[in-house]
Order: structure tokens, then sequence, then C-alpha cells
């Protein structure tokens, strides 16, 4: 059963950071790009930075809005993917969720966000004062 877990949301101040993980099981995380999209309340949700299939080859993408602050990494050995977050912003408030695309690029998270599947079910993250 493929099966995707977030983890390692809360409460911090702005300027602070917080690392996400994606626990995955059920399947060769090697073979699958894995995307970090959030949903603020009222928003669409929205790609926030994927991370190609592969291992020592694998690409990242980061939307304009966390490039710079946020860095994507895989562990395969470990079947997760994280999700490093620095220099929080009130605006990076919302639901984060994580999921997969086999043989995905990490351009996949723009170029065709719906095929990713497997969902977790999100870790929130509040950036509050």
């Amino acid at each position: 059963q493929v099966q995707l877990v977030e983890s390692g949301g809360g409460l911090v101040q702005p300027g602070g950071s917080l690392r996400l993980s994606c626990t995955t099981s059920g399947f060769t995380l090697n073979y699958y790009a894995i995307g970090w999209f959030r949903q603020a309340p009222g928003a669409e949700r929205e790609g926030v930075a994927c991370i190609s299939s592969g291992s020592s080859d694998a690409s990242t993408y980061y939307a304009d809005a966390v490039k710079g602050r946020f860095t994507i990494s895989r562990d395969n050995a470990k079947n997760t993917v994280y999700l490093q977050m620095n220099s929080l912003k009130p605006e990076d408030t919302a639901v984060y969720y994580c999921a997969a695309l086999r043989d995905g690029s990490a351009w996949a998270l723009i170029t065709n966000p719906a095929d990713f599947g497997s969902w977790g079910q999100g870790t929130q993250v509040t950036v509050s004062s």
C-alpha cells in the first residue's frame, strides 16, 4: 500500500526554521519524484518544491516564493524526503502536503501537478509572532 506521511509542522516565529519530513512506504522512492505543495485558508493549493526521481542525479525545482529559503532533499535509504524551510514568513502559513509522481522530473510540479498522487494528510505550518 502506497503511503506518504508528512510531519514536522508547527508554530514558529517569523524568521525561524522548520524541517518537514515526507516518509514514504509501499513503493521504491528512487523511482518517484516527490513534490511539496501547500494550501493556505481560502487559497488554491500551490506547488512549493519538487525533487526528481533518481538519487545522485536528482534535480530540484522551487517556486519563486520560496527560492533561496527552502531546500528539498531526499534520503532514499530512509524512504524520506525533507523540506528545510528557513527565514519563514507569515505568508508561508499553510497546510503542507507531499505527493509522488512515478519517473517524474522536478519541473512536473508546474507542468503536470495534477499527475501527482498518493497524497499525505498534510502538516500544519503556522508562522506568527
